[in-house]
């Protein structure tokens, strides 16, 4: 049972003494295998990469998949995503198409965005994943305008922007929660913050937290600790999504993670003295995707299927001809 409270702007934290919801074990094995997927798919690309087959500079999610995969395990296909540069994870977990995504980071013709969107503007607009973008915070605005339009067309959905915490040092950040509590709207802010802005910590560019400073705005703030957690993250966005949908206002959340690679590109960086390699390993202590061997097992041959097939699709398909230059440009 949780604990939550879903009234007025206080912050809720969810530590390690959390008491999670017990999850049927088929949902637990749904938010499992989507998660591998991701893992692995994103694995593959750091396999490619050196090949120079993928056409555009890659954010990885690995270590943070979690949070995309409990947070849309609750939305549906009409629920949109408005996400960021590092949104592999959300594309995937919103049910956007592998062999698409693949080929779009190919470059390829076939691609979503037919091979002009690259990795750090994905898009998936017929599952609901609305789009990304390489300019910190620009989409937060876009999902707080959607969710103003959807409320006066009188719509029954929820939309929500993703970000990452450097997102929140940007005055749109702070304009779109204040437009957002003003108008009542109802759109879920889902703060990814895996404390790092590129290499800077916040404690060196910023003079508020996160949780407390967003309650200024009358805010309802929650806060997830155990970011690494299949349980902890479903449990927290089943709480926040039904929110936002009954009460048909606006809430945050701050979900606590952790990135594994470089912040942009397939490398480690541990070498360049910003971070500590221990404490990359005390996170994968606490991540399925390293400790359960079991499961691990148990889907790996099924997701390298899929990611064979998604390959293969972007390696069968033609470029982009000069007739598509300027297609789909305003």
């Amino acid at each position: 049972m949780s604990n939550w409270s879903l009234g007025g702007p206080k912050t809720e934290t969810l530590g390690h003494d959390r008491i999670y919801m017990n999850l049927p074990e088929s949902l637990y094995e749904r938010l499992f295998f989507k998660s591998l997927l991701i893992r692995r798919f994103e694995e593959r690309i750091i396999d490619l990469y050196p090949s120079d087959r993928i056409q555009s500079p890659v954010h990885l999610s690995i270590g943070q998949e979690p949070i995309a995969v409990g947070l849309c395990e609750h939305l549906g296909k009409d629920d949109w995503l408005y996400g960021t540069y590092r949104s592999h994870a959300f594309y995937i977990a919103k049910g956007g198409d592998l062999k698409k995504m693949m080929a779009e980071l190919y470059g390829k013709v076939t691609g979503g965005c037919k091979g002009k969107a690259g990795s750090m503007h994905l898009a998936a607009p017929e599952v609901g994943f609305m789009g990304s973008s390489a300019v910190v915070s620009s989409s937060i605005p876009h999902a707080v305008g959607t969710a103003l339009a959807r409320k006066i067309k009188g719509e029954d959905s929820v939309t929500v922007a993703v970000f990452g915490d450097g997102a929140t040092d940007e005055g749109v950040y702070h304009e779109s929660l204040n437009f957002a509590v003003l108008h009542d709207l109802p759109v879920l802010f889902v703060c990814e913050n895996n404390n790092l802005a590129v290499h800077s910590y916040p404690e060196a560019r910023q003079a508020f937290k996160i949780s407390e400073h967003a309650k200024a705005y009358g805010l309802p703030v929650s806060v997830l600790e155990d970011g690494y957690s299949l349980e902890a993250v479903n449990d927290a966005f089943k709480i926040e999504v039904d929110a936002v949908r009954s009460r048909k206002s606006p809430r945050l959340i701050e979900a606590k993670t952790f990135r594994y690679y470089e912040h942009v590109g397939p490398g480690l960086d541990f070498d360049a003295g910003y971070r500590q390699h221990e404490d990359c390993l005390a996170w994968q202590k606490k991540d399925s995707l390293c400790n359960d061997e079991e499961r691990i097992e148990k889907y790996d041959a099924e997701v390298a299927s899929l990611i064979d097939a998604a390959v293969e699709f972007a390696e069968s398909s033609d470029w982009p001809g000069v007739d598509e230059l300027l297609m789909d440009v305003l």
